[in-house]
């Protein structure tokens, strides 16, 4: 970046309060220290998203900018462009004009004369070069879309078994050759992101080693590879997590941030001893996938609006619940990011931490120097707070020091294991919670599940039989079509594509709190909300059946639809 635009871009972002100037000063610093461009340092340092970035340098620049998360590349595009151009540039192609004879690629610097002239010298036939602006980070998601992983995968796998070095699968972005074990584990990773999957499990068995990505909620098996690989696949992991990679007979526990696709993603490492050798699992936290805007969590509009007025009231608690792997966290976390301004102080205790959010300061459960839940928010209360989140509310001492925080005028977030929103008030009675001080005190609940999205490209449409009907709650003669799962590449033959949650949120009214101090039933709480408004799981999910989102069968996996008969 030439010194005219690195000062005009620091003006226009001041002038615009995009950045303080205490931040632009942060970056300037940096700057002198790794010698990358302005407006990278600040995207890395999260001063600025990318997306924000790149319609600024537009505006700056005079220059075209592109979105490719909503661009679909023609496969005859990409095969102009050879791989290790792309990668070594930063460079992907997007359409090319036949009439014009003029080949477009997004670029995350345009002016980088080297990189035109090299793709033009390998294309020829008097092509011209268009480049248009575009986020690093998006470049790079989008070549691994383009170009994926699958031929470097088995090109390393080659390689081990022959002894045959395959080029191809070496990084792109340098020259110099690794262990093939070591970009065989990354490789991995990198394939398990690229497909959304939220776990990646190594299993050892009698004679192989059976690998398994969780996508959309799903196992499914990936790779079945000899056993003598276990050893050196299980130390490059354990080394990659800081783990004692001498010590097999016990569990542990710890966590890999690396930059794919782009961007950084962590991954919790657990590892279990088993009767065939330890056992791995990672989960994957991408913080760009697993936090959304409350916006686009797909909530109806009274839903959305029970849960905004929710999280408006200054004090008391609010609980996210749900079994485990529902998404409780997610949707908290997300709930924190919609909250997370200069003004407010927000303070998390965590087992673990998953996703690191900025401004906000967290810390994890640690057993080992007895920092439980309870004594955590002692601790907490001394940091002057606006917003305290607790992991989760386990026992009647976290539960007591939560709900104590909230009368001291604290909002309070966690989430508890119950099967339904309204399931969590005689939960918490048997924690040891008095029903006044929950009504008192409860803002309100939300009860969730996840439920995997029909692929668009090939579900199907029909018309429900007399059973589905009625599970639908359909009157008699409505005309209905709902849709089910098909095959299609674009899904990996599955059917779905994608996960969202089913919610129902339950916000305490004046006329609930009466109820909950004067010890009412749960059935008469339940009829009682029903009448002032809220909306069961299964309601929500007969929503999602008819606007052809998901499928009936789907839904009914993990939500009772009968239950509205009741």
């Amino acid at each position: 970046m030439n010194p005219t635009l690195h000062n005009r871009l620091s003006e226009i972002l001041l002038e615009q309060r995009i950045i303080t100037p205490d931040q632009l000063k942060i970056a300037l610093t940096e700057q002198k220290k790794i010698e990358a461009p302005l407006d990278k340092i600040l995207v890395q340092l999260g001063f600025v998203s990318e997306a924000v970035m790149r319609d600024l340098l537009s505006e700056t620049l005079g220059q075209d900018s592109v979105d490719l998360s909503k661009i679909i590349v023609d496969h005859e595009v990409v095969l102009l462009v050879p791989k290790h151009l792309a990668y070594r540039y930063i460079l992907a192609p997007i359409s090319f004009e036949r009439k014009t004879n003029t080949l477009i690629v997004a670029m995350a610097d345009v002016f980088n004369i080297l990189a035109i002239d090299q793709l033009s010298s390998h294309i020829g036939n008097n092509v011209k070069i268009e480049p248009v602006l575009a986020g690093e980070a998006e470049i790079i998601n989008a070549l691994d879309n383009l170009y994926g992983f699958d031929l470097s995968i088995d090109g390393i796998l080659n390689e081990i078994e022959t002894g045959e070095v395959d080029y191809q699968s070496l990084p792109t972005n340098r020259g110099e050759y690794s262990q093939p074990f070591v970009r065989l584990v990354d490789a991995l990773f990198s394939d398990a992101v690229k497909r959304s999957a939220s776990d990646i499990h190594f299993e050892p068995e009698k004679g192989f080693l059976r690998i398994r990505y969780r996508i959309d909620g799903v196992l499914q098996q990936i790779r079945s590879l000899h056993r003598n690989y276990w050893s050196a696949i299980a130390v490059r992991i354990k080394v990659m997590a800081n783990l004692n990679i001498a010590e097999n007979r016990i569990p542990q526990d710890g966590r890999i941030t690396l930059s794919l696709v782009g961007r950084a993603i962590d991954f919790r490492v657990s590892v279990q001893p088993t009767v065939y050798g330890e056992n791995i699992v990672l989960r994957i936290l991408d913080s760009e996938k697993g936090i959304m805007d409350l916006d686009k969590m797909g909530l109806s509009e009274g839903n959305l609006m029970a849960l905004k007025l929710m999280i408006a009231r200054p004090e008391g608690v609010i609980l996210i619940t749900g079994p485990t792997g529902s998404g409780k966290t997610t949707t908290l976390y997300s709930i924190l990011r919609h909250l997370n301004r200069e003004e407010v102080n927000i303070v998390t205790l965590e087992d673990p931490v998953e996703y690191v959010l900025g401004q906000v300061r967290q810390t994890a459960v640690n057993e080992a120097v007895k920092l439980d839940f309870a004594t955590g928010i002692r601790s907490m209360m001394r940091q002057d707070p606006d917003i305290i989140l607790v992991g989760e509310i386990r026992d009647e001492d976290t539960a007591e020091m939560a709900f104590r925080a909230a009368m001291t005028g604290h909002q309070v977030y966690s989430t508890l294991h119950t099967n339904s929103a309204i399931g969590a008030i005689p939960r918490l009675s048997d924690i040891g919670i008095l029903p006044d001080i929950m009504a008192e005190n409860i803002i309100g609940v939300v009860g969730q599940r996840l439920v995997r999205r029909l692929c668009p490209e090939c579900k199907q449409i029909y018309s429900p039989d007399d059973l589905r009907r009625r599970l639908l709650k359909l009157p008699a003669g409505q005309e209905c079509m709902i849709y089910a799962p098909d095959q299609c590449e674009r899904c990996s033959q599955r059917g779905y594509k994608g996960r969202f949650a089913l919610m129902e949120i339950f916000r305490l009214e004046e006329s609930l709190q009466d109820l909950i101090a004067h010890r009412a039933t749960t059935s008469d709480i339940r009829k009682h909300a029903q009448q002032v408004g809220f909306h069961t799981l299964a309601q929500d999910g007969i929503r999602r059946i008819l606007e052809g989102v998901t499928s009936l069968e789907e839904v009914s996996r993990v939500v009772d639809l009968t239950s509205h008969y009741g």
